[in-house]
């Protein structure tokens, strides 16, 4: 019996790197991509079928999808869009350049790979798109704009090509995790850094709290493990009817249900509040 194949973005750490491993250990054919060849050279020493994938170039796109083909012979059963970063700073700090470089992975990429991954599902009749996305997908947070409108973003396009593939046997989750332990506040805090005038900005006080929040190693409250998404994942990809949300993390699910119940000014308040 064959091995399902299953193509998973931003497998260099974090909740990429640990699905990959566990599901290769639960016999699915993996391929597992990463931007930068030296993640993708490590991946392949500890025994993942690995290539380069840069959601920001769409020849990183064709070329992925080249190495899908030729490895699958033209059967993809799942593809797992999990590659994102998130690029803190008020609205009012990040200039055009950065929030269009947030969409270029977190959206137009992820957007422009699945369209071209979708023609091999509907040749053979079959398949799952299961998208990462957050509790920030559907709740927003002080300092995390780009971030945010990102992962709303895709929330709306993954609602959509869920209603335009009814008719198919394809099938689209959205996986929404809340805090996760992985590498997110590390490469976080680089992208701050790089893109953020903290001396002259009018947040300049608060962004201090900010730094150190980043800079921490301890799990903020309710943080789950990234085996929390894999139980998710597997059950999109095993499940006759897979859900169209999974919610993962308490915080998660209480920002959902407060979401639906309360006026828009008093959710306003609780989450003026978040750090």
């Amino acid at each position: 019996m064959n091995k399902k194949s299953i193509l998973i973005t931003g497998c260099s750490s974090g909740i990429g790197y640990f699905c990959a491993k566990a599901l290769q250990k639960d016999g699915y054919h993996v391929l597992a991509t990463a931007r930068k060849e030296e993640d993708v050279q490590r991946l392949k020493k500890e025994g993942l079928e690995a290539f380069l994938l840069d959601l920001r170039y769409s020849h990183s796109i064709d070329n992925a999808i080249a190495e899908v083909r030729k490895r699958t012979q033209g059967k993809l059963f799942a593809l797992f869009n999990n590659g994102a970063y998130g690029q803190p700073g008020a609205l009012e700090d990040l200039t055009r350049d950065v929030l269009h470089e947030q969409f270029e992975t977190n959206l137009f990429g992820t957007h422009e790979l699945t369209v071209k991954i979708l023609p091999l599902m509907r040749a053979q009749g079959y398949g799952r798109i299961i998208q990462n996305s957050s509790v920030l997908g559907f709740v927003s947070l002080r300092f995390r704009g780009a971030y945010n409108a990102s992962k709303y973003a895709l929330e709306g396009l993954s609602d959509t090509l869920r209603l335009e593939l009814m008719d198919t046997n394809i099938y689209v989750s959205l996986i929404q995790p809340g805090p996760i332990r992985s590498s997110f506040r590390k490469n976080a805090l680089a992208k701050f850094k790089e893109n953020i005038d903290i001396d002259n900005s009018p947040f300049a006080k608060e962004y201090v709290k900010k730094l150190k929040s980043l800079q921490s190693t301890k799990d903020v409250k309710f943080t789950l493990g990234e085996e929390a998404v894999y139980e998710a994942l597997l059950h999109a990809l095993t499940s006759k009817k897979p859900k169209e949300h999974y919610r993962i993390t308490k915080p998660t699910t209480f920002f959902w249900i407060l979401k639906r119940l309360l006026p828009t000014k008093i959710l306003d308040s609780l989450l003026r509040k978040v750090d």
